[in-house]
């Protein structure tokens, strides 16, 4: 193993949820230039963290349930919608049609 790899400089810390307001003390090395009062009266680097396991979802069982039938009926919906559009740029592109080609024409018999 390699020496010396690993920092030396672990301490106290507190990490804050902004979230909720949860504090954890635990050790660690990450720098700060905050402090807080900790519950033992002692003052210790704070470090302030978006998201901890006290307000993430996975763990408070506060998931939210993806509808999947709903994203496949808006999907059918986006593709029903896209295909008229493109019917309709298709019909308007066409060559409208004049009334001298819609007559019919004599038709020419073989004899012989």
């Amino acid at each position: 193993m390699k020496k010396d790899i690993h920092p030396k400089n672990y301490r106290l810390v507190v990490f804050q949820d902004l979230n909720d307001g949860t504090k954890i003390l635990t050790r660690s090395t990450v720098a700060s230039e905050d402090t807080v009062k900790w519950e033992d009266g002692n003052e210790y680097p704070l470090i302030k963290v978006h998201i901890s396991s006290s307000s993430h979802p996975f763990y408070t069982g506060q998931e939210k349930l993806v509808d999947i039938e709903g994203r496949v009926d808006k999907f059918k919906a986006r593709r029903d919608a896209a295909k008229k559009a493109k019917e309709a740029k298709a019909k308007k592109a066409a060559k409208p049609v004049k009334e001298e080609e819609t007559e019919e024409k004599p038709t020419v018999q073989k004899i012989g």
